[in-house]
């Protein structure tokens, strides 16, 4: 089978086409005949060793985190999934790849498509909806009638937590800019902060929480929006001791990760709020949760641009580049 994958860790490791064995199959897996599969800036980082303290890949190493397909085989104890099912998934730690034709993943990571979705749109679902759902739900604990900043309203998984915040009867405040304006507003964001022009952090306060999805500046600044007791969840800030405990790391992982994450973690004490950084895990059962929403046309999905899978590699620059407005997908079958 086709795969895109790099030879080596590093930001000028080209994407290559490559040719790969087909998966085999684990007694509960399923072998999936990829269609699409969305770009994630976790493709990127991966690419440039920045998770390597996490986990490392043996190369070559195909590229892609999330997917919609075809189950084409399953294996001998699959009981959820029949040869012919559309479905998608995020696979979990380990077992990624889905810049290729073909991938092998537990039943248990994996759910049906929403009815109304094609493969390139379910693909562009599964990483940052399982990413905005387990932020909001699991981690920030926000309840209706409570107050969010979402960073970054009109990328990827801004537009997708925008419209599960909405769902939940939160009030939502986003920050985005001329270009990205009536997006976020159709997602239903309450309060737009244009970031060229305007200060978010004297613009708003008294929130809950606040969902970062940019880190550096943007994310030390977000404590100050924030009430005493509230609380501060970044997807691409520093990591802290709480994800080497996750990955069940041992000492020195755990002390890097402390001594990176201190001062951040100096700034939340100042402030009274508290600070977690999320690693998203794969998990099929929200991800039908998540189903069920776009079944009843809660969240729609948002597609800024479709590449082939030889053009993966424009892909990933342009969602590195950080100019996309909702997701960019990678199409490996029409």
């Amino acid at each position: 089978m086709k795969g895109m994958a790099i030879k080596k860790y590093g930001k000028t490791s080209p994407l290559e086409e490559m040719e790969f064995p087909i998966p085999t199959l684990r007694d509960e897996d399923l072998l999936i005949e990829i269609h699409a599969a969305s770009v994630n800036p976790i493709d990127f980082k991966n690419r440039n060793g920045m998770v390597k303290i996490l986990y490392t890949c043996p190369m070559p190493f195909i590229l892609g985190n999330d997917c919609a397909g075809i189950v084409t085989k399953v294996g001998s104890k699959v009981t959820k999934f029949k040869i012919g099912d559309r479905v998608y998934s995020r696979p979990p730690k380990g077992r990624s790849g889905t810049f290729a034709e073909y991938i092998a993943i537990d039943q248990s990571y994996v759910a049906r498509m929403p009815q109304g979705l094609n493969f390139v749109e379910a693909a562009s679902i599964t990483l940052v909806g399982l990413t905005a759902y387990q932020a909001l739900h699991d981690s920030l604990k926000l309840t209706k009638g409570q107050k969010v900043l979402i960073h970054a309203g009109s990328g990827g998984l801004g537009t997708f937590a925008i419209q599960l915040a909405k769902s939940m009867g939160l009030y939502v405040a986003t920050t985005a800019s001329d270009k990205g304006y009536e997006l976020v507003k159709s997602m239903g964001a309450d309060e737009i902060i244009n970031y060229k022009t305007e200060a978010f952090e004297e613009r708003l306060h008294d929130f809950d929480a606040v969902l970062d999805t940019l880190g550096g500046s943007s994310l030390t600044k977000s404590f100050k929006v924030v009430k005493k007791g509230g609380k501060v969840l970044s997807v691409s800030g520093i990591p802290d001791r709480r994800i080497a405990s996750q990955f069940g790391l041992g000492l020195l992982p755990h002390v890097l990760l402390t001594l990176a994450s201190s001062p951040i973690t100096a700034t939340s004490y100042y402030y009274g709020v508290d600070y977690e950084f999320l690693f998203m895990l794969a998990n099929g059962q929200q991800l039908k949760h998540i189903t069920d929403l776009i079944d009843q046309g809660v969240i729609r999905p948002v597609i800024d641009q479709i590449f082939p899978l030889s053009e993966a590699q424009k892909a990933l620059d342009y969602v590195e580049s950080g100019r996309a407005k909702g997701k960019v997908v990678v199409q490996i079958r029409e």
